[in-house]
């Protein structure tokens, strides 16, 4: 049972009074009680009653943001759904939004917030905290991530028709965890211990649906075939599941059809498939006027065709950047020109540039003309029959799922993982994926403003709660500070009712 007084507004008769009440959290239920008249409001002024008419100033806590969090938590019953440790898992998730720097600068940070009352939390260990990410190395992830994504659809009135999966590394601190494998990270820093991430969120609204963590060296597209059998267990109507070319392979192309779904995604351009283009990829006739798509900055020339992918038809596309190809070309050319006057000096080269001279140093015209052949092209395959310039925009502005890895990776604070026991490190990557979760909730809610979710917790950091203490100390009293326009603005656009809070 946990106990704490503070002040509440009461309206009667178009006057607003003042009491001191007090919560008692008993059996998991509130149950509220009068202590005490305080004073009452008029003119938006607090006038209190004699016996407060001394007080000063006790604490100051960080309120807005987490009280938001908070708010967005509770509507989709993620408190519930945590268990014993919800508290203390919560205290986590929402300092992994605001300012998560580690777990023994978590009981600090906690006294600087009013997370004892928003949360039912008396106070917070370090062992506390340890025991909470513990705790959820018991959960059923993949059941329990369903059930969550089942209550966002029921709140949200979602039916997503569109998915798309994408998988990113990160990097430890340490060398000790089983599932770190030395590789070159996204950054491209080689020789980082790696793991590996892979994440579905839908397509419209960014929202995750599920994540896994794999071992640092597991392919890309054997992260979905772990995937797909979770993802069948949604059972969400037929739609779109869109995904990268490294990740695509026949075997995921038939698990997705299997589950009624179609697939849209990227495929690498091998020999063979070098081959059937090349009738078609040749600029002068690939980029014809009706050919051309822009897609947000960027235009493609394109040309579409029947294909099968190990048995599965859909249409292929091959696509022409000419940006991009002028520019993979230049560059490539200058390191050419470069390595070849290394040569002549009998200095050695970088790595790779090898092929395209002979034992003297000459230019081998050919080979360079090879690897130029395809600069700029890429392959998008499809099993829906959609209108060209629709395939290409819904591959290639795959913005959604790069803002969400750019919000793991930075504002809740994926990386560097500081764990090195693989259940801590899944811990902390669940971690990540829940506070993820509140931050796309909260950018969805504000997609009709000008706040992005990072923005709109900022401009709530100065909305803090303030607790008086009268002379003799007798009990104690809670005001918010007078919020701003843009704080106002913030809390209307969530919930109206959010303002009398």
């Amino acid at each position: 049972m946990y106990t704490m007084s503070f002040i509440r507004r009461i309206k009667r008769k178009g006057r607003v009074y003042l009491a001191e009440v007090e919560n008692k959290w008993i059996d998991g239920k509130c149950v509220q009680r009068h202590l005490r008249y305080v004073g009452r409001e008029a003119d938006g002024q607090t006038l209190l009653a004699a016996s407060l008419s001394e007080v000063q100033v006790d604490q100051v806590k960080l309120y807005g943001p987490l009280f938001l969090l908070h708010y967005l938590a509770r509507e989709i019953n993620l408190p519930e759904l945590l268990g014993t440790y919800s508290q203390e898992i919560l205290c986590l998730v929402y300092a992994h939004c605001l300012d998560y720097r580690s777990l023994n600068h978590m009981p600090s940070w906690f006294e600087r917030t009013d997370l004892n009352f928003l949360l039912n939390l008396d106070g917070l260990t370090e062992k506390r905290l340890v025991g909470a990410l513990d705790s959820l190395e018991a959960l059923d992830a993949e059941a329990w991530q369903r059930r969550l994504f089942e209550g966002v659809c029921r709140q949200y009135r979602l039916r997503p028709s569109g998915v798309i999966y994408d998988v990113t590394n990160t990097y430890l601190y340490g060398r000790h965890c089983s599932m770190a494998k030395p590789g070159k990270d996204k950054d491209e820093v080689k020789g980082r211990p790696l793991i590996q991430i892979g994440l579905g969120v839908t397509q419209d609204e960014g929202f995750p649906l599920f994540h896994k963590v794999f071992d640092g060296n597991v392919h890309d597209a054997r992260t979905l075939q772990d995937l797909v059998t979770l993802f069948g267990s949604y059972e969400l109507g037929p739609g779109l599941f869109i995904y990268d070319r490294g990740i695509a392979s026949g075997r995921n192309l038939h698990d997705i059809k299997r589950l009624h779904w179609d697939t849209l995604c990227g495929l690498p351009l091998n020999e063979a498939l070098k081959t059937f283009w090349r009738p078609w990829a040749k600029p002068q006739k690939l980029m014809q006027l009706s050919q051309r798509h822009r897609v947000g900055q960027t235009v493609f020339y394109t040309k579409l065709q029947p294909y099968q992918v190990d048995g599965v038809r859909g249409r292929l596309a091959l696509c022409l950047n000419e940006r991009l190809q002028r520019d993979a070309r230049e560059s490539r050319r200058d390191e050419v020109l470069y390595a070849q006057h290394m040569l002549s000096q009998g200095k050695s080269i970088k790595p790779g540039m090898e092929r395209f001279f002979d034992g003297h140093g000459n230019l081998l015209a050919a080979k360079l003309a090879a690897a130029e052949e395809f600069d700029g092209y890429s392959c998008v395959f499809c099993t829906r029959s959609l209108p060209e310039q629709k395939m290409l925009s819904l591959y290639f502005d795959k913005d959604v799922v790069e803002k969400a890895f750019r919000s793991l990776k930075g504002i809740t604070h994926l990386r560097p993982v500081r764990h090195w026991l693989a259940e801590r490190v899944h811990a902390h990557v669940f971690l990540c994926y829940l506070a993820y979760l509140l931050l796309s909730l909260l950018q969805y809610r504000l997609r009709h403003t000008d706040f992005t979710a990072e923005s709109a917790l900022l401009e709530l950091g100065t909305m803090y709660k303030v607790y008086l203490r009268d002379a003799r100390q007798r009990f104690q009293l809670s005001r918010v500070v007078t919020l701003t326009r843009k704080q106002e603005l913030i809390l209307k656009t969530i919930d109206r009712s959010l303002l009398n809070s």
